[in-house]
């Protein structure tokens, strides 16, 4: 997953088919570092939005407006004193490099014709939006670069525009590729990138399979034969930059985007079912980081959340952790009532003033050593034992009682945290919220004291077969889904003995339910408890009248003493979501 060269590539070959010749009409700076333009072109209204933020730099069309701030910045006022109503004349790349340039046609304040040019470096921390005349004189910057900043390149108004130093790599375009300044002692995929401009590890490791080589052999075992399979497979990647010839995907794994690449990625394997083309790179991007962005989003929302819940999670294990030693201090309980029996027992045989007495353990029929206190009588040896048994036997009782509450506490929150993990939209964290309000975790919400508007709902899946299958996203849902939606001849799943969602599967009486519904609906157990990122998860399922809720018992706990169980993979990338 990288946004290198190639990628550039593909977004200014379409914006070169779709904006060209196109005018500005408006221009908004939503972000500090973001731009967005609206184009008026043949086929309507087009966005180019433009991002040089140092951790997610981007270039592509897109359907969603931005709204700008009331008080449009500085960059954003000179762009439009400049260059709305300009005309795109041309798009360009700086050979394979992450530099992409637009060249603008308008009338300047005499009514003259001249030209600017709009230059993004997407170069990750270094990304920048540029603005020069056509002499190649910066005009401004969307992030200006001082000496204090980098000794290596100015970016300032008046200064005359560089192209930011790159490294010492060959251009693909312009010839056959020299494999003789490949680094041998490498492995293929980093002499590929390492040596050619544009190439990220992700082509590279593609270049090589489709070479039939194994990406981490170095290269220099290869043998002629193999690396010419290599040079090959580099020749017909250049052919198709130059021809227009793209083919954009995004992998998917576990259901979620993993990797996305301007050329289809064959490594993956012959099945499709993980992978999605898409029509333009512009589709494709929009559509990964939007999901992308919403993960990130929803991480952020939950983060406050998050540190309460790993708060009470360190303090409860700690507090459990004292509660172990306490209880492992009252082992010996028995030990003091048997002295004290025997003390009893024996009393009159046992001289006052001495330390210790030897007695016979009638229990075991061995002789037994007591120490005693030489001040203290047998009788009153015997009471200061039983006095101490008995202590310890009370510690004992409430600590184990104490053990079991934090073991329930533990419990739920680790529960609640696998449901923060699993939540997809701002909504989901209401419920949560609430769950930690209702626990004493957080502070309930002041307001008006009207009951916020609940509107997540479970997840719901339709299987392979066409069973319906739902997924609670908390303990909320989880009661509710089990004790008030589910029927008592559904199935229930559930991961064995770790934090996880209710699964149900809807039956109808009588039906027999194929195995694949059930590896299904157990692969959606896996998926979404605490074992997801484990190769295989352990799975109890059981019909749902089997499953009680303990009176009093936190929210999301169940029991149940009868179940089958099975192993499942936390793969569901063969499940859609139900629309």
């Amino acid at each position: 997953m990288a946004f290198d060269g190639i990628t550039i590539a593909a977004v200014t070959d379409e914006l070169r088919n779709k904006i060209t010749d196109g005018r500005i009409s408006k221009i908004a700076q939503p972000e500090d570092d973001e731009i967005l333009l609206t184009i008026h072109t043949g086929e309507g209204n087009l966005r180019l939005l433009i991002s040089a933020d140092a951790s997610l730099p981007l270039v592509y069309l897109t359907e969603n407006n931005k709204q700008g701030p009331m008080i449009a910045p500085n960059f954003c006022m000179l762009l439009r004193k400049h260059i709305q109503g300009g005309r795109i004349i041309s798009i360009s790349q700086t050979g394979l490099e992450r530099i992409m340039t637009i060249e603008i046609e308008h009338l300047d304040e005499m009514g003259d014709l001249c030209r600017k040019k709009l230059i993004f470096e997407l170069m990750g921390k270094h990304s920048n939006i540029i603005f020069t005349d056509n002499n190649g004189m910066i005009i401004d910057s969307i992030k200006r670069v001082s000496c204090a900043v980098s000794s290596v390149r100015e970016v300032l108004p008046g200064r005359d525009y560089v192209v930011p130093p790159t490294q010492d790599k060959a251009e693909l375009l312009e010839g056959s590729p020299d494999l003789t300044r490949f680094n041998e002692s490498q492995p293929v995929y980093k002499a590929i990138y390492g040596s050619l401009k544009g190439f990220s590890p992700l082509v590279a490791n593609e270049v090589a399979f489709r070479a039939g080589v194994d990406p981490d052999r170095a290269f220099g075992s290869l043998s002629d034969a193999e690396k010419d399979r290599v040079c090959k497979e580099l020749l017909k990647i250049a052919e198709d930059i130059r021809n227009g010839k793209f083919d954009p995907c995004v992998v998917y794994e576990s259901g979620k985007p993993k990797d996305f690449a301007a050329i289809y990625l064959t490594m993956y394997g012959d099945t499709e079912s993980n992978i999605t083309r898409y029509e333009s790179m512009s589709h494709l991007l929009e559509a990964f980081y939007r999901e992308k962005n919403a993960v990130v989003r929803i991480r952020q929302k939950s983060a406050d959340l998050r540190h309460v819940v790993q708060t009470a999670i360190e303090r409860c294990s700690r507090k459990y952790d004292i509660q172990l030693a306490q209880l492992r201090d009252t082992e010996g309980r028995d030990k003091y009532r048997l002295y004290g029996e025997l003390l009893t027992a024996y009393a009159y045989q046992i001289p006052s003033g001495v330390e210790k007495a030897e007695v016979d353990n009638y229990y075991t029929g061995e002789k037994l050593s007591i120490p005693l206190d030489k001040d203290l009588s047998a009788s009153e040896n015997a009471q200061r034992y039983f006095d101490r048994y008995g202590k310890l036997k009370r510690t004992y009782e409430a600590v184990s009682r104490l053990i079991i509450e934090s073991e329930s506490d533990l419990e739920h929150l680790r529960s609640i945290q696998t449901s923060l993990d699993i939540a997809v939209a701002e909504e989901d964290l209401l419920q949560i919220r609430q769950e930690l309000a209702q626990g004493g975790y957080i502070k309930k919400r002041s307001g008006s004291g009207k009951r916020e508007k609940v509107t997540s709902r479970p997840f719901h899946y339709i299987s392979s077969d066409g069973y319906d299958i739902y997924v609670g996203k908390n303990n909320f849902q989880n009661d509710e889904l089990t004790f008030k939606f589910a029927n008592g001849g559904d199935w229930w799943f559930h991961a064995k003995k770790i934090p996880g969602s209710h699964v149900v599967m809807r039956i109808k009486q009588g039906e027999e339910v194929p195995d694949r519904a059930f590896e299904e609906a157990a692969r959606l157990a896996a998926f979404y408890s605490k074992g997801r990122d484990q190769d295989k998860v352990e799975i109890d399922y059981v019909k749902r009248k089997e499953v009680k809720k303990p009176a009093g018992a936190k929210p999301g706990f169940v029991v149940y003493y009868t179940n089958y169980s099975m192993v499942a993979s936390p793969d569901i990338s063969m499940l859609k979501e139900a629309d």
